[in-house]
Order: structure tokens, then sequence, then C-alpha cells
């Protein structure tokens, strides 16, 4: 064991990079909401994170290889963040996350709609969406009409969020 991890384990040392309360959020929001520059994350942040807090996280998920910068090529003081291996990676963990939640918390429909459709399409689907964000943040290429995932994911909820606001 090095003297910077409090032990070898391998929980624990998932938790020194991802245990803290935003790092898993930032992640997700990229992930799931495509939110790729510093003021998506934001402004569009359901928690409300803080601006200090989201900088710090994005440089310490960049320090640990979770997430790449790169310069916006659309403008000069911009970055874009992606994703990286490590991240996409993440997407069973996420699934089993919205699972246990949905089973175990007062959940609102809208924000659950995600975690039910990657339950309920079980690792096939998982893989899927895990292809998806390699071609979306790694430049993996799709073989032309593959479904997007993503897509199937974002139209589920905006149409729950939809029925709620005019029901």
């Amino acid at each position: 064991m090095d003297a910077v991890h409090r032990s070898g384990c391998p929980i624990n040392l998932t938790l020194e990079i991802l245990g803290d309360r935003w790092s898993l959020i930032v992640i997700r929001d990229i992930m799931f909401g495509n939110r790729r520059h510093f003021r998506e994350l934001l402004q569009n942040s359901q928690e409300r994170i803080a601006s200090n807090i989201l900088a710090d996280r994005l440089k310490r998920l960049v320090e640990r290889g979770l997430l790449t910068r790169e310069s916006d090529p659309t403008h000069k003081q911009k970055a874009v963040y992606s994703l990286t291996e490590m991240s996409i990676d993440l997407v069973p963990i996420f699934a089993h996350m919205g699972a246990w939640g949905r089973k175990h918390l007062p959940v609102s429909e809208e924000l659950s709609i995600r975690a039910e459709l990657l339950e309920d399409g079980g690792p096939k689907l998982w893989d899927d969406f895990m292809e998806e964000l390699r071609a979306k943040h790694l430049g993996k290429v799709l073989l032309p009409g593959t479904p997007s995932v993503l897509g199937r994911l974002t139209e589920a909820y905006i149409e729950v969020a939809n029925r709620r606001k005019s029901g």
C-alpha cells in the first residue's frame, strides 16, 4: 500500500476518487445530459452545484483520468469535457444505483425514467450505451443506423416531463 491511499481495497480506492457528493453527479450530467461545457453543467444542474465546486470537480476528474478537457474549436475561451473509458465503464454502476434508488427511495417519475429503462434493458442496453458514449467522447465509429440509446433515454424523460406539466 502506498502512503497516498488509506488502503489497497478496491472499494476504498474507488470511493477516494468518486465518493464525494459531486463527482458522480458531474459525470452523470455529462453522460446522460450530454452537457460538455462548464456553463451547461452549471446552469442545468438539478442539484444546483456551486461554480467553485464544479470547477474543482472538473479539475479533479480530469487529473484522475475520468474526463478530458480540450479547447472548444468554436470558442477560444471555452473548454469541452469528454468522458474517458474509465468514466464510460461506470454505466453499469449508474444503472445499478438507479435501480437501487428506484426500489428504496422516493424518486420522481421524470428523473427516474432513464434508470427504469436502463434497468429493464439490462447489460445489453448498457453495452450499447457505452458504445455510443465511446463514439461521442472517444471518436469510435458506430455502424450506420445504430439506434441512439441516449436519444431513447432523453425522449422518455421529455415525454414524462411533458406529461407531468400538462397533467
